[in-house]
This record gives structure tokens, C-alpha cells and sequence, in this order.
């Protein structure tokens, strides 16, 4: 399995750097702080699963309304001729497609809040018609690979760290967001559907896929146009979606003479059960990064990249001080939030360097942490070639991002 000898990767190079540096440097402190580090990880963790349970508890219960009310079985209806091409496995209608969609659509928004609890329901859904449950099956995957790509149209809190950080020009990096995050997603997709022998030639898919396209770029031209609405739109036109889901679930639910507080309940339980799986696994995951960090074995590796750039003859090497946020993000959104902030902080909110980072940090999402999250939640144990294609996302969108940083800021 990838994730599990990343995970054990991380740990031997992290011991190997902490005992070199005590033997080699004479560094007597490097032990305490790996091992400072490792317990900050698992308080944080922790932590976190129980932020996160309330508010996978509040949407969770807003998904169990929809559900019962019929809200989900409506909205399946209108995007079941794509998913039932690039989830083939999935049955026609089934509740799980109205989760994932209802996850895509937070994504997109830039709201991780309300997106987690529906991914994590679909992925609940899809564990149902799982044969081998430990074994991640096709949909699964294809699930969480467009998930970790996080296409992001509305990247709403990295425009409010810039403009927190007395950036001039917040909005500047909208573009080059939306546009990596667009490619990593449509690599993703490419990806796994060659893996999965899915033929994106089809019309339905080439339909959809077009469609979206348009819209895309439909949206991109207007903010383009009128680039003084970008702030407006993110705080009014993604709040009043995710209301507009709400309220469209509550008003089913109410004609369908639905128990709304009981159903609330129902998926508030739910919910609480979902944060409960996932400590384990989170606590996991951070404690790796923590030691990995805290040994300088991150540090060093983009020292040595910076070094062998440099050897190569590469002239501009402004995007390299920009890399450590595309390497952490993988493993860390925050910790990859953290060096964007740093960047702003040492070049300049609107620096070249800081305008890449904010560009890496919309690229992807946090693919390790969204393997760790949804697969432990289900408890599956096999995720085949799901942290592979996560990874080429993450490839893809820091290319792409680097191209586009250089074509706008330069």
C-alpha cells in the first residue's frame, strides 16, 4: 500500500536525520524537539477530530434531511448520466452520487467546512457496495483522487490571508488558481479513467465535462472583466448556495411531512460516529509530517533541490522558495497555509514568490490528509493506486502552477 510506506518513509528518513544530527552535528536538542513534535502532532489531532465532529455532526444532519426529503434523489437524477459513466459500479440513483455532488460543490466554493461531511458520507455510501471491505474499490478511488485534486473556483480563504497580510491586490491570484486547479483536476480525471478503462470520449462525459468547461471559462472572462466583484462574489454567491441547499432540503423535507428534528438527529449521530474513526488515522498521518519537519529532513531536501537547480544553470530560480508550500501541501494544509503566510511575511504579500505560493496552496488538496480522513473512516486499509494518482495531481497542479505564476506575475 503507498500511503502506508509513505507513512513508514517518513519515519525512518525523520529517525535517520535525528540520530546523524545528535552522532554527526553534536546537536543534543534535535531528539527533544522531534520528540516535542510528535506529541504537538497527536494533541493536535486529536484536537481537530473534535472541531471537526460538530461540524460534521451539523452537516451530516443536513444531509439525512435531504435524504429522507427526497432533496438528494432529485439532484441525482440531473448528474446520474455523468456519474454513471465515470462510476460505473455505482447504482442508478443511489444516495451515494447526491454526496459526492453535494462534496464537489462545497470543494468548488472553497468551503472545506460543509465539504468534509458530504465526502465523508459518500464515502460511507459508497463502503456499502464495497465487496472487500478493505480493499478501496473504483469508485472509491475515482471519488477521492477528484477530491484531492480540489478544482476550487471561489478560493475564498486564501483571498482573505492575502488581504489580512496587506496585499494590495488580493484577488490577483484568482486566475492562476482557478486554472491550475482546473488541469490538476482534469489530469486526475484522465488519470484514473485510463486506469480504470473508462472512455472519456463518450458523449455524455464530453457533454458534461464540456459543459462545465464553459462555465468555467464563462466565469473566468466576467471576474476577468470585472475584477472589483471577485470579493463580493466569493462571500455572497457561495454562502447563498450552500443556504440555497438548506433551505431546498428543509422545503422537501417539509412536503414530504418528514420529522426534520428527528432526521437531524439521525445524521448528527452519524456524524459523530465518522469523527470517532477518524482520530486514529489523523493522529497518524500528522505525527509523520510533525517528524519529518522537526528532523530538518524537509529543510535539507529543498536546500539540496535549490542546490541542483542552481548546478543545472537554471537563471531564474524565483519559483524555488515558493516549493516548499507545493511539497507540504500534499501532507498538510495547514502546515502548507503556515509557509504560505511565511512567504508573505519575509518577500511581500504581492511578491512573485508569495503570488506562487498562494497559487501552490489552491492547486491541489491536502492528499495524504484526505486519504488518511476518508479512507479511516470507512477503515479501509488498501487504497491500491488512489495515493499515486493523488500525488500526479499534486505534480500536475505544481507545474502548471509554476507556468501560469511566471505567464501573470513576471
Amino acid at each position: 500500500m503507498v500511503l502506508n510506506r509513505v507513512w513508514m518513509g517518513m519515519f525512518v528518513i525523520s529517525l535517520i536525520m535525528g540520530f546523524s544530527k545528535l552522532i554527526f552535528w553534536q546537536d543534543v536538542n534535535i531528539l527533544q524537539t522531534m520528540m516535542d513534535a510528535l506529541f504537538e502532532a497527536a494533541k493536535v489531532g486529536f484536537e481537530l477530530a473534535i472541531f471537526m465532529t460538530g461540524t460534521i455532526a451539523l452537516w451530516m444532519g443536513f444531509m439525512k434531511i435531504g435524504e429522507d426529503g427526497g432533496a438528494i434523489r432529485i439532484m441525482t437524477k440531473i448528474i446520474s448520466p455523468l456519474f454513471s459513466k465515470l462510476f460505473p459500479e455505482i447504482p442508478k440513483n443511489h444516495p451515494a452520487v447526491g454526496s459526492i455532488m453535494m462534496n464537489f460543490s462545497a470543494n468548488m466554493l472553497g468551503l472545506d467546512n460543509a465539504a468534509t461531511p458530504a465526502g465523508l458520507k459518500a464515502m460511507k455510501e459508497l463502503q456499502e457496495l464495497n465487496p472487500n471491505p478493505k480493499v478501496a474499490t473504483n469508485a472509491q478511488i475515482m471519488f477521492l483522487v477528484l477530491n484531492a485534486s480540489g478544482l476550487t473556483i471561489i478560493p475564498v480563504s486564501i483571498l482573505a490571508t492575502r488581504a489580512a497580510n496587506d496585499s494590495t491586490d488580493p484577488s490577483s491570484v484568482f486566475l492562476p488558481i482557478l486554472i491550475t486547479t482546473y488541469f490538476a483536476t482534469l489530469g486526475g480525471l484522465i488519470y484514473v479513467s485510463i486506469r480504470q478503462k473508462i472512455n472519456l470520449f463518450n458523449k455524455v462525459i464530453l457533454t458534461y465535462v464540456g459543459g462545465m468547461t464553459a462555465v468555467i471559462l464563462g466565469f473566468i472572462w466576467y471576474l476577468q472583466s470585472h475584477p472589483e466583484q471577485i470579493k463580493t462574489i466569493s462571500s455572497i454567491v457561495s454562502n447563498s448556495i450552500m443556504f440555497g441547499f438548506i433551505a431546498f432540503f428543509f422545503i422537501l423535507a417539509i412536503r414530504s411531512k418528514i420529522q426534520l428534528f428527528d432526521s437531524f438527529i439521525e445524521g448528527a449521530k452519524e456524524g459523530f460516529q465518522v469523527s470517532i474513526n477518524i482520530i486514529p488515522y489523523l493522529v497518524a498521518m500528522l505525527a509523520a509530517v510533525a517528524l519529518f519537519r522537526s528532523s530538518g529532513a524537509f529543510t535539507d531536501i529543498m536546500n539540496g533541490l535549490k542546490d541542483a537547480l542552481m548546478f543545472l544553470g537554471l537563471k531564474s530560480l524565483e519559483f524555488i522558495d515558493a516549493l516548499p508550500v507545493i511539497f507540504m501541501k500534499p501532507f498538510s494544509g495547514s502546515g502548507a497555509r503556515a509557509l504560505m503566510v511565511e512567504n508573505m511575511q519575509v518577500f511581500g504579500a504581492d511578491s512573485f514568490v508569495s503570488n506562487l505560493s498562494a497559487t501552490f496552496q489552491g492547486s491541489t488538496e491536502t492528499t495524504f490528509y484526505v486519504l488518511a480522513v476518508y479512507f479511516g473512516s470507512v477503515k479501509i486499509t488498501n487504497s491500491r493506486y488512489a495515493a499515486g494518482a493523488g500525488i500526479l495531481c499534486d505534480l500536475i497542479g505544481g507545474t502548471v502552477a509554476v507556468l501560469v505564476a511566471y505567464l501573470f506575475f513576471s
